[in-house]
């Protein structure tokens, strides 16, 4: 009888431990709005404000105008893994992609088309 109720504890405390291991929900860390500065371009640092949103399980979002906060562009394509995302739209004419890498909890570095330096942070707003 003994070691009928110290297996069932056993495989109780197991139980507990696994589900609550699961239990916790994975950060979706590049979603939000990101104030991007990109260095080094030909007509000067470019400031942005990128915005990316999960809809039906991927990335997507646009480019933010910095007043208002209004959708300017929208990206024509997202990649994520689970340490960085880039995201790709055409400004200028021409076809433009934006590599960013996680590099703290509210911070980004990476670059813009391999050329340019590129770093952000993340626009944390305050709850009332």
């Amino acid at each position: 009888m003994k070691t009928i109720k110290i297996l069932s504890m056993m495989i109780f405390c197991s139980l507990f431990f696994l589900t609550g291991a699961r239990a916790q929900d994975k950060v979706d860390y590049f979603v939000g709005k990101w104030n991007v500065v990109a260095t080094g371009l030909p007509n000067g640092d470019s400031k942005m404000l990128v915005n990316l949103e999960r809809v039906d399980g991927k990335l997507k979002g646009g480019m933010l105008d910095p007043a208002t906060g209004k959708p300017t562009l929208a990206y024509s394509k997202v990649e994520e893994t689970e340490k960085s995302v880039t995201v790709y739209f055409t400004a200028g004419g021409y076809n433009v992609y934006l590599y960013l890498e996680k590099k703290d909890d509210n911070h980004v570095t990476g670059n813009m088309m391999d050329m340019f330096d590129a770093t952000g942070e993340r626009v944390v707003v305050a709850k009332p």
